[in-house]
Formats: C-alpha cells, sequence, structure tokens
C-alpha cells in the first residue's frame, strides 16, 4: 500500500524534474543564440538582473523572509568592484571577486542583526540598514558621491580574454550566471533547501524537529546577499559605472517587482521577470518618469490578478491541462 501511495508521488516528481530540464535547455539555447539577434548590453543587464532576482527570490521563495534592503549589497558590491578595477588596477576576476565578498560581508552583518526578527520588522531593519548605507555613499570619497565611479575598465579577463569585446564580455556574464543559477538549483533541491522549505512552511515545527532555524536562515541571507553582489559586480563591468541608484530604496523595490512578475517561489520566475522588466524599461523610456507608473500598474496587477507570475500561473495552467 505505501509502495502505491507513493507512486504518484515518484511520478510528479519526475515529470518535474524532466519539465525544468527541458526548460532549462531551451533557456540555454535562447541565451547562446540571443546575442547573434538582439543587443548584448542589453541581454547582459537582463542577466545581471535575472541574477539579482534569482538571489532575492532564494530568500523570500524558499525561506519566506521580505528584505527590503537588497540593493545594500547589489550596490555595494558594484562600488568595490569598480573600485578595485580602477584605482586599484586589479584584474576583472579578482574585482568581481572583491565586490562579491563585499556583499558576503555586508549580509553577514546585516543578517546578524535582522535574522531574529520576522515579518515587518525584519523587513523594516533590512530598509533601514539599506538606507544607511546609502547615505554612507552619498558621503565617502571612494564611491564619488554623486557622481559615482565612472569609466570603470574592464580589463583582460586572465590576462587574456579582452572584455572590451562585447561578445566577449557577454559570455563572461553568461557563463557567471549560470554557473551561479546552477549553485541556486542544487542549494534548492538539497537537504538544506528542504530545511529553508520547512522553515517557510511551519519555522515553530522545525524548531521542534530539532533544526537551528536561525543558523539555516542566515546562511540562507548570505548566500542570498553574496550571490546578489555577484550580479552588481558584473553591472558595474558591464555598464563600467557603479553609482547611487545601485543603492538607492528602488533598486530593492525593482528586484521585488521582477521576481512577483516572474513568479515568487519558481525557478526560472526571476529570469522571466527580469528579461521582462528590462525590455519594458528599454521600450519605454520615451515615456520618461512614466515608466515607474507602468510598473507600479504591472505591479499591482500581479499581486491583485496574476498572483503566481507568468512562470507560476504558467506551471499551474499546464498541471491543470495534464
Amino acid at each position: 500500500m505505501a509502495t502505491t501511495a507513493a507512486a504518484p508521488l515518484i511520478r510528479v516528481h519526475r515529470e518535474t524534474v524532466w519539465s525544468q530540464a527541458v526548460a532549462a535547455a531551451i533557456l540555454v539555447a535562447f541565451l547562446v543564440g540571443a546575442p547573434f539577434v538582439l543587443y548584448p548590453i542589453f541581454l547582459m543587464k537582463a542577466l545581471c538582473f535575472a541574477l539579482f532576482a534569482c538571489a532575492f527570490n532564494l530568500l523570500i521563495g524558499y525561506v519566506g523572509l521580505v528584505s527590503f534592503g537588497h540593493a545594500l549589497y547589489f550596490g555595494w558590491a558594484s562600488y568595490l568592484c569598480a573600485y578595485a578595477a580602477k584605482s586599484w588596477g586589479l584584474p576583472p576576476e579578482l574585482a568581481v571577486l572583491i565586490g562579491t565578498a563585499t556583499a558576503a560581508g555586508l549580509g553577514a552583518i546585516a543578517g546578524g542583526v535582522a535574522i531574529r526578527r520576522q515579518g515587518i520588522y525584519f523587513a523594516m531593519i533590512t530598509l533601514a540598514l539599506a538606507q544607511m548605507m546609502y547615505l554612507v555613499a552619498l558621503r565617502v570619497k571612494l564611491t564619488g558621491g554623486e557622481d559615482g565611479i565612472q569609466a570603470v575598465p574592464r580589463g583582460h579577463l586572465f590576462g587574456v580574454f579582452d572584455l572590451n569585446n562585447e561578445m566577449t564580455m557577454y559570455v563572461f556574464v553568461l557563463v557567471i550566471v549560470l554557473a551561479a543559477f546552477f549553485l541556486i538549483y542544487r542549494v534548492i533541491n538539497s537537504p538544506f533547501g528542504e530545511v529553508l522549505k520547512a522553515i517557510r512552511e511551519n519555522e515553530q515545527r522545525a524548531i521542534s524537529l530539532g533544526y537551528k532555524t536561525d543558523r539555516y536562515k542566515l546562511v540562507a541571507f548570505v548566500l542570498s546577499a553574496t550571490l546578489a553582489g555577484l550580479a552588481g559586480s558584473l553591472k558595474a563591468l558591464v555598464f563600467q559605472l557603479a553609482s547611487l541608484t545601485d543603492v538607492h530604496w528602488t533598486m530593492s523595490g525593482e528586484v521585488v517587482l521582477i521576481t512577483l512578475v516572474g513568479g515568487l517561489g519558481t525557478i526560472f520566475g526571476p529570469v522571466v521577470g527580469a528579461f521582462f522588466i528590462i525590455a519594458l524599461e528599454n521600450y519605454l523610456a520615451p515615456f520618461g518618469q512614466w515608466v515607474l507608473v507602468i510598473q507600479g500598474a504591472i505591479f499591482v496587477f500581479c499581486v491583485l490578478v496574476f498572483r503566481r507570475g507568468i512562470v507560476g500561473e504558467l506551471a499551474y495552467w499546464l498541471r491543470v491541462q495534464l
């Protein structure tokens, strides 16, 4: 009887794995062929924000923690990467590592402060810390203040590959983003990821089973901050610029919008959401500040009507049809 009862679950799991593999293959094929059709800078921007959204989704979608301050890690990693490349003359691989390590350190500090709080209190602490560091970025000499750090050199990867070539830079960004995406996938589907999902569903039950939930949440928080920092570091090299926009609270709001539009708690949702929102921003650029109004309308629409997001609704429709 137990074997018979487990059979449907095994079949559903196999179908899920198969569908994810097919979706991943389609995504990789699209990203490999896209630069021959679309503008590489647009694609690299979308990839950076896709990684940023995936990092955020790891925290909110699989742990249930809502952070309103993820621009802190994205922006300060961007600053340190740009500063290391321009002022210290470091190669791009080391500059990206320094930016990512900066985000990891900030994530550990912020996580240590905020992780013991829940709900709106956790969200407000993350927002307060991000705004505090925004004011620091506005004042200190390292960041360049309102001018930011401009003309950041891309350099030569490992002293060989010239990243000033758009296609070379695109391949560099694509490889790193795909590797980070695979890491997130493995974390989600590991025993550690299953504990995170249990904490999301019922933290008190997880505690009663003997799990030290604060430690699990802190590790997830730091990992999310680190990956967000990796996205910020890549963005600084792609645009050769690190600015106050990267650490402003609106950047935290944008990653929330991307995640919700794509599909909260889904594997590919943040990627789809990032391409959708970035494309929308590009095509609606002539409307100026009205872009923010349109984004707000999309956000409201998704919350009220399209609650599962693009990928979430598509997956639900396929399940119903099958």
